[in-house]
């Protein structure tokens, strides 16, 4: 027992790096105090401070063998005392905490071959990657809270079984303290899977199994997958699980995800246990005291009286969770005819315990699932000898370093860019010689008319400008996966915290936000993992300035035509921008729109693990695959509906008579009265003080529904393919399919050779000129004007997608928001960057 008159007792806060402390108290209250106590900051748990972030805040402490970090001011709310050996929970001598449970299990399956099977389990436990091993399905795997935002469902068939797998959000505990949290818990029990497989990390058994006891409370049938079970073996330590499994009802299983090992041992006993054939299960209860024992008794008395309600779910659960203080049990509870007798009786026990525990009810209920799971494990349980964190510590030292973090990361981002231009040039170039090549072939092959003309000009040059930035892409990817899987990602959330809080976001607010650089939507539905709706809010507005990779290959394409030198910093310049921008409109919206509110910084670091080649592969895979699905859709049809509103309506025979000897008046007529010509002539003057002409009008407002087709249609508008095979082109009958390209190419003296340079639409946008007005015969691009350009492309209108996110995660009012206000601000700043350089440059 700790003796607090014996020792002083102080705040942990006031810890310094490398001090120990045991806890005594923790204050605070609300989703906080929860939170805090579920992830085992309890009375007695020994807390060692690792270091201070980069900006001081936050702090990385150890407890229960794994790291987490909280701000100085949710540090304050945890009281310790000197540490004096071991700690009180771990101490504790095992105790007689379970009992049998004679109800009858409510999940009983109906006869048939398909078995609905829920995996569970904390965040970076391996579920995601138990799943897409399982199922062969290719979910992102993030060794970082929150990739998994929703339910990810697949099938897998074993011993002629069809089982359907749900792969559900990570959670620390089934609370209401996170929406992923309401989420699991409302799919466990609404849905009602015939079998729960709760995925455990074998290296943090602990702090991992109180999630295991709040199952156990539902009455569940579970099979318990003691995942990364290596590392626990790798560190010297002697778990006797079958006995643990005997002890708790649950059969258990070692696997390791990562390298295929105990999966199909693991679905064996899924199906024995659906079966009824696993003579491990039993349901107990997790005994909490005489006192609370009997007020968990008197509410399911009156729960009870309910038969609608404990067909569905189990009574003792619904009071344990009432006693919690659950505000969506009670709500659930609303219906019943004896409600009133039932929030009633919930006020008075749990007043009754508080006052004979002097503690919140929440926290004692918490305290003993702790003291359940360390009598267990007492029994079953010998720790190794080797340090599993001294490698991670060895690491941090250089990686998350108060002084040398932040320029690391930076480096890394650049390094990031780099490779991915470098590298990306020469797969790049020989897909785009094979489009090259495809353009001229069909346009030799096929006669002059609409359908060469559809073919060459919209599918080819449109689908094509856009696949030869696979390799980009793919990448990109590859470096974002590294960082996911290795662990560094949830570092980058520690690093930035402190400045995150200045700018009115939560530290975890990171995450989404470097999520964005891969795809606004994912990362827009990953703010589900913020528990305060105004951050979620917040991070979502200014999650469109994180540069997507759908914008990569307009950046590729303007930078290679107009930045041949320092093509990697021009590429970093547009993300800083972006980041910019994200913070001085975070600063600015939160000031007009949100009133300050502090949400507590509460987030684990995970151990650095090094990423499997297979987990590499299959997330760029998976990647690529949805890249090269948006080629065969959405932008195939947008490239056809670019060409058409390009290419009609057709001059009339007489006016086709007229200009049959100058194809370039062809190539003008065409532009001017084409559907997409009058539409870029009316929105030019909007877009003039900006540098921009028609076409780049034009490929913006393609832009609205992915930003892959800005490229297609510059292709399609300024015809690559078509100059290839130029000379034949001229002496065609009639304008054709070329007379675009003829338009855009009036001038060709320049450009057109630069060896320093290669690619068709390179070539093609080096070359354009203004046909007529004040700037005739000047180039339409120029490096500021791209400039201008990617920056616009960076700031307006989200995408489609990413707007339908938002109004999926906030609702109506702010998808429309962002709509404008987006825009609005590309206008000014684009604007700003064309007027002042003209000013400072020339031109």
């Amino acid at each position: 027992m700790i003796m607090e008159n014996e020792n002083t007792c102080r705040r942990l806060s006031e810890l310094s790096t490398a001090e120990s402390g045991v806890i005594t108290k923790v204050l605070g209250h609300g989703s906080f105090r929860k939170r805090i106590t579920e992830m085992g900051f309890i009375r007695g748990k020994r807390v060692t401070v690792i270091k201070n972030a980069p900006f001081l805040d936050p702090v990385e402490y150890e407890i229960m063998g794994y790291h987490i970090a909280l701000r100085r001011s949710e540090a304050e709310l945890i009281e310790v005392t000197e540490d004096r050996g071991t700690d009180e929970t771990a101490a504790r001598p095992p105790v007689q905490v379970i009992r049998e449970d004679e109800t009858a299990n409510r999940f009983r399956h109906e006869a048939g071959r398909t078995i609905n099977v829920a995996l569970v389990g904390n965040p970076n436990c391996g579920k995601t990657s138990l799943f897409n091993l399982a199922s062969g399905s290719h979910e992102r795997v993030g060794n970082y809270s929150g990739v998994t935002v929703e339910a990810k469902e697949a099938t897998a068939h074993r011993g002629g079984y069809t089982l359907r797998l749900a792969d559900l959000p990570g959670t620390y505990s089934i609370t209401e303290y996170t929406p992923e949290e309401l989420y699991v818990r409302r799919h466990i029990l609404e849905q009602m899977p015939d079998v729960v497989v709760n995925v455990v990390d074998a290296s943090n058994l602990e702090r991992n199994l109180f999630l295991t006891t709040q199952l156990i409370d539902m009455n569940l049938k579970v099979v318990i997958a003691l995942n990364m079970y290596d590392e626990l073996t790798a560190s010297g330590a002697k778990f006797d699980y079958e006995a643990l499994g005997r002890m708790i009802g649950i059969p258990i299983v070692p696997t390791v995800a990562s390298k295929g090992e105990g999966i199909d041992g693991l679905f064996d006993r899924v199906i024995a246990v659906f079966e009824d054939n696993e003579p491990t299960v039993r349901h107990i209860h997790i005994n909490y005291g005489e006192d609370i024992e009997r007020s968990i008794s008197t509410l399911q008395n009156l729960i009870w009286q309910d038969c609608d309600i404990v067909a569905h779910y189990s009574s003792r659960y619904l009071a344990i969770k009432l006693l919690e203080g659950d505000r969506d049990t009670l709500r659930l509870l609303e219906g019943t005819a004896n409600f009133g007798k039932i929030e009633e009786t919930v006020a008075h026990e749990t007043a009754r315990l508080e006052k004979f525990y002097n503690d919140r009810a929440e926290t004692v209920i918490a305290n003993a699932r702790y003291g359940f799971i360390a009598g267990a494990l007492s029994e079953t349980f010998t720790p190794g000898t080797a340090d599993k964190n001294r490698k991670a510590a060895r690491i941090d030292r250089i990686m998350t370093h108060k002084i040398w973090g932040f320029p690391i990361f930076l480096l890394l981002m650049w390094a990031m860019f780099q490779i991915t231009f470098s590298l990306g040039e020469i797969p790049m170039g020989w897909i785009e010689n094979g489009v090259e090549w495809l353009g001229e072939w069909v346009s030799e092959a096929m006669p002059d008319g609409s359908l060469r003309d559809l073919l060459v000009d919209g599918v080819i040059s449109g689908v094509g400008g856009v696949i030869v930035f696979l390799p980009q892409i793919l990448i990109l990817f590859f470096f974002i996966s590294l960082m996911e899987d290795t662990g560094y990602m949830a570092r980058t959330a520690f690093l930035m915290d402190r400045f995150m809080h200045r700018i009115g976001l939560h530290g975890k607010s990171f995450i989404p936000l470097l999520m964005g650089f891969g795809c606004n939507v994912p990362a827009i539905m990953a703010t589900r993992t913020l528990e305060s709706r105004k951050d979620r809010i917040l991070t979502m507005l200014i999650m469109p300035f994180m540069s997507c990779s759908a914008r990569l290959p307009v950046y590729v394409l303007l930078i290679s035509a107009f930045f041949p030198d320092g093509q990697g910093l021009v590429l970093m310049s547009v993300y800083v921008i972006g980041i910019l921008v994200a913070v001085l409109s975070s600063l600015a919206l939160k000031r007009i729109l949100f009133h300050k509110e502090e949400a507590p910084f509460v987030m684990e670091l995970p151990p650095y693990r090094i990423p499997t080649g297979r987990s590499v592969v299959r997330h760029m895979w998976s990647k690529g695959s949805q890249y090269l699905r948006k080629m065969g859709t959405v932008i195939l049809v947008a490239s056809i509906l670019i060409w058409a509103l390009g290419h009609y309506p057709r001059p009339s025979e007489a006016q086709q008579a007229a200009m049959a000897s100058s194809p370039e008046a062809a190539a003008e007529w065409q532009a001017e009265n084409s559907y997409i010509g009058r539409l870029g002539h009316a929105i030019e003057p909007a877009i003039r003080p900006l540098g921009f002409d028609w076409k780049i009008g034009v490929s913006l407002l393609s832009g609205l529904a992915a930003k892959e087709i800005v490229v297609s249609t510059m292709a399609v508008l300024n015809n690559p393919v078509a100059e290839v095979s130029a000379d034949s082109a001229a002496t065609a009958d009639g304008p054709g399919g070329a007379a675009l390209t003829k338009e855009a190419a009036v001038s060709d003296d320049t450009g057109g050779d630069d060896e320093e340079v290669d690619g068709m639409l390179v070539r093609s946008l080096q070359s354009q000129r203004y046909a007529s007005g004040p700037k005739a015969g000047e180039p339409v691009y120029t490096p500021l004007v791209a400039y201008g350009m990617m920056i616009f492309i960076l700031l307006y209108f989200p995408c489609i997608a990413a707007i339908a996110a938002i109004r999926k995660e906030a609702g109506w009012k702010w998808a429309v928001f962002t709509m404008f206000y987006t825009t609005g601000l590309a206008w000014v700043v684009s604007c700003a960057i064309y007027q002042i350089g003209s000013r400072v440059f020339g031109g």
